[in-house]
């Protein structure tokens, strides 16, 4: 029986036929049948799994106005958002100001009585870390700084280079807020360098326009707006400076809600440098370079020359290992004390690091998270499996596995820009999920889009685009996806080393392709608290046969490397390694889940444990129509779900399965 006869319309993701429809409504009854062994929490998940997008309070605010949006998210199926202040509030609503406050507890109160729940944002505007410039403004010894290098065998005595003088002898002159790092010579010609920590000229960006209500540019280009200077969070009492004018704020003012109504507080990509505006920057801060020794256990100061000159020997390799010590610091300045504040007060960490790839941060937080934005990841673009950015996703969701958290979470559609289509927000949303996300934070939700505010960071994903009347349907796809993803047990026994700071995808990629699910394993579990033995790796509730080594393995993790060589449960993915062949060895090391035939590239498959019942979640990432069979460890009773529409269709071990293209539809079995 042609299977396209019972997967919906093509408006929804599957193919249809006038004949498909006659014979949907003569399985009806079995349909109806199939539901009723269904978990009570995929037909109906709760506000917990709702999307919580951002909330962009943009304009003069009133609490009618605020309690109006939120009954409108409610009648479209959204339960949750992130408070997040944004550029385009009046002065009057100023970074922390009671007025501020006192809109936020309208909207938490409103949210408690209505069975919503929220997330706060820390920063006004981004990145995280600075209050808004209030770090500074308390104490101007927080403000941002970096490394700088000066060629003293360049300049001239008396001269100025890097905002550092040259003295008379030849030697930095130095100012009371500068400090010599080290002199060092480059290997390339012997020349001596002087590298120098300095403030920076850094900021971050702000809530407020420069005119208090601009025109709209013809060009859709963004309006001038303020830039409060950013603080820097490399130095642990600058950050405590910050904990103490954002956390603690906001705890004296909605402590009673925390745990609550307030599930979490969101960082969003705090960065060492903000938003740099000179060249010749390198992160770093006061006695940085101590630390970095420390961390990577030898003295760094004979490479610091590679940071600023690429023709240095190894260049690449000293930059890389000197961002891996800075990642590993920030952890310790930034992340931990935070996280240590939020345990105390009963609240969780959400958002996201800086780069897609940096693995190593999310063990701080409660949710673990990445970022979509700026189509860095788009439908049939080579960017869904390729580059840095591909990663995210899995490292979230690796990470709420290794570290025994229950949701991860996904920022995605910011700046897409004004052409971004439903069908591409539908499409990011199903790459994230089955990939493992379990929470989604759309950005974004415009209160107004009054003059320029439309253009800031776009699209409006919500409410004032013209897909917000079809937006319900989307909404309960997502909460269902989430909460199969929630509570469940990932099945997977493949996984691919990472760094802390560096997620590899070549090897990924083909995985991807022959739907071998896989998840990152950050090289630290490997010496901190996974087991590894002649069987394989044992980390929470996982046991992974194979391990996937694509490029160096820190000194750490060698011993259980070595292990597991010997066991041959090694893969080592190289510059030129084959994927047919690649596949082959990881089917002998690993025996494959689920087997699809024909061959079908653009299929991504997830299999979780949930609730007595083995979930297959399917999605046609690509651009065309596929049609294949699927074969499954888990022998049993089939039944192909819509998680649009909660229909459900039995389903024989020889049918086929047609799926349009970026459809999704899950296969539940019941062994």
């Amino acid at each position: 029986m042609d299977r396209r006869d019972f997967l919906g319309v093509a408006g929804l993701g599957v193919v249809a036929s006038a004949s498909g429809r006659l014979m949907a409504a003569a399985a009806s009854k079995a349909a109806s049948a199939a539901m009723t062994v269904l978990p009570a929490g995929w037909r109906r998940p709760g506000a917990e799994f709702s999307m919580a997008p951002f909330w962009f309070w943009n304009d003069r605010l009133t609490e009618d106005e605020i309690a109006r949006q939120m009954a409108d998210f409610r009648e479209h199926g959204v339960h949750a958002f992130v408070i997040h202040p944004r550029v385009g509030l009046p002065r009057d609503i100023g970074w922390m100001s009671e007025r501020m406050l006192h809109f936020m507890r309208f909207a938490v109160e409103e949210a408690r009585r209505t069975g919503m729940w929220v997330v706060l944002y820390d920063e006004g505007m981004y990145p995280s870390g600075s209050s808004c410039g209030q770090v500074v403004a308390e104490n101007p010894a927080f403000q941002c700084r970096g490394l700088v290098c000066v060629n003293l065998d360049e300049v001239k005595p008396g001269q100025k280079a890097a905002d550092v003088v040259i003295g008379a002898n030849g030697e930095p002159s130095l100012s009371a807020d500068q400090t010599l790092v080290a002199v060092v010579q480059r290997k390339l010609n012997g020349h001596r360098l002087a590298v120098i920590d300095r403030p920076v000229n850094s900021v971050i960006r702000g809530l407020h326009f420069k005119d208090e209500d601009p025109a709209r540019r013809p060009d859709r280009k963004e309006v001038a707006e303020d830039t409060p200077p950013a603080g820097d969070i490399l130095n642990p009492e600058a950050v405590a400076c910050f904990i103490r004018l954002v956390y603690q704020r906001y705890y004296d003012a909605f402590g009673a809600h925390f745990g609550k109504t307030v599930k979490a507080v969101f960082t969003d990509e705090p960065s060492m440098t903000g938003r740099l505006r000179e060249r010749g920057v390198v992160a770093g801060t006061t006695g940085i370079l101590d630390h970095v020794n420390r961390l990577l256990g030898y003295d760094f100061t004979p490479h610091l020359p590679a940071l600023w000159h690429g023709d240095e020997p190894d260049a690449r390799h000293w930059r890389a290992e000197y961002n891996r010590a800075l990642q590993m610091r920030l952890e310790e300045t930034y992340y931990a004390p935070i996280r240590r504040w939020c345990d105390a007060h009963r609240i969780e960490l959400t958002g996201h690091p800086a780069a897609p790839d940096d693995i190593g941060h999310l063990r701080h937080f409660h949710i673990p998270g990445q970022d979509i934005v700026w189509r860095y990841v788009e439908p049939g673009k080579p960017s869904a499996l390729e580059g840095g950015q591909s990663t995210q996703a899995k490292c979230a969701s690796s990470a709420m596995i290794h570290l025994k958290r229950r949701r991860n979470a996904n920022e995605f559609c910011g700046a897409y820009g004004h052409n971004f289509t439903f069908e591409e927000m539908q499409w990011l949303a199903n790459w994230l999920t089955v990939r493992g996300c379990n929470l989604l934070y759309p950005h974004a939700f415009y209160y107004s889009v009054r003059g320029p505010r439309i253009d800031e960071r776009p699209p409006d994903v919500g409410p004032n685009n013209v897909w917000w009347p079809q937006f319900l349907p989307f909404a309960d796809r997502c909460s269902r996806l989430c909460w199969l993803n929630t509570d469940s047990r990932h099945v997977c026994d493949t996984a691919i080393l990472g760094l802390n700071d560096s997620l590899p995808w070549r090897a990924a990629k083909v995985c991807f392709q022959n739907q071998r699910d896989f998840n990152y394993l950050e090289a630290r579990h490997l010496w901190e608290d996974a087991e590894v033995d002649a069987e394989g790796i044992r980390i929470a509730d996982m046991h992974y046969r194979a391990l996937v080594v694509e490029g160096d393995v820190p000194q750490g993790a060698m011993k259980a490397v070595e292990t597991l060589e010997k066991a041959g449960r090694i893969l080592r993915w190289q510059a030129d390694s084959n994927a047919a062949a690649f596949i082959r060895q990881l089917d002998q090391v690993a025996a494959p889940d689920v087997r699809v035939s024909p061959a079908s590239p653009d299929l991504r498959v997830r299999h979780v444990a949930k609730e007595r019942l083995d979930w297959y979640v399917l999605f046609n990432e690509g651009e065309s129509d596929i049609r294949f069979r699927l074969d499954v460890s888990t022998k049993g009773k089939r039944t192909l779900l819509d998680p649009q529409t909660a229909t459900a269709e039995e389903l024989a071990a020889e049918d086929e399965i047609e799926l349009a293209r970026h459809a999704v539809r899950v296969l539940a079995v019941k062994a």
